[in-house]
């Protein structure tokens, strides 16, 4: 595997621990901060805490965000040359999905772009019109991040099969890869 290829994962793995890391601190305070039904207890504050996690969710996505199509077009020729006995049936859907939100977050930062024109010159961070407009950006952004968080595995786990199938965008390796099992994220998300 190529030294560009393992630092572009190794991005994705952080993404995904951090993102979990935000998704668990969120989770944590709404559970705390929400009666039985699921109402804040104090909706100004409940929505400032959802919008420092929206926030937070696409700062951790920065890292990731000018490697996720190659990231994913490696994946696709990585999984167009695996043994069909190495394949997971649900890769292909992953990385549809991985493909339609990347190509959502494009559309957003482009009316994002097209807002931060429209804002008056005094609209810079810290000022109500700037806040406002960045938080309705990330609240928009946060599904397909999110997605990303869901599904990002995939690649990685494409990557190993691939390793460990001896294909040519991977060379083998020397000392077999421990077993890795997935498992379901059952948490609330959002």
């Amino acid at each position: 595997m190529n030294e560009l290829h393992q630092q572009q994962l190794q991005q994705l793995a952080t993404y995904l621990r951090e993102s979990q890391r935000v998704l668990d601190r969120w989770d944590a305070y709404a559970e705390e901060h929400t009666d039985l039904d699921g109402w804040p207890h104090d909706d100004h504050t409940y929505r400032l805490r959802q919008s420092r996690h929206d926030a937070e969710t696409t700062e951790a996505f920065e890292a990731v965000r000018d490697d996720a199509r190659h990231l994913l077009a490696t994946a696709e020729a990585q999984l167009a040359r695996l043994p069909a006995h190495a394949i997971q049936h649900r890769w292909g859907y992953q990385l549809s999905v991985l493909h339609t939100a990347l190509d959502n977050l494009d559309v957003l930062d482009e009316q994002w772009q097209r807002t931060r024109e429209q804002l008056p010159a005094d609209a810079v961070p810290g000022t109500p019109a700037f806040d406002n407009a960045i938080a309705e950006h990330h609240a928009a952004c946060w599904h397909y991040l999110d997605n990303w968080a869901v599904h990002g595995h995939a690649l990685e786990e494409i990557n190993s099969a691939a390793r460990h199938a001896s294909s040519p965008l991977a060379p083998p390796t020397t000392t077999p890869a421990p077993a890795r099992t997935t498992a379901c994220n059952v948490s609330v998300r959002r």
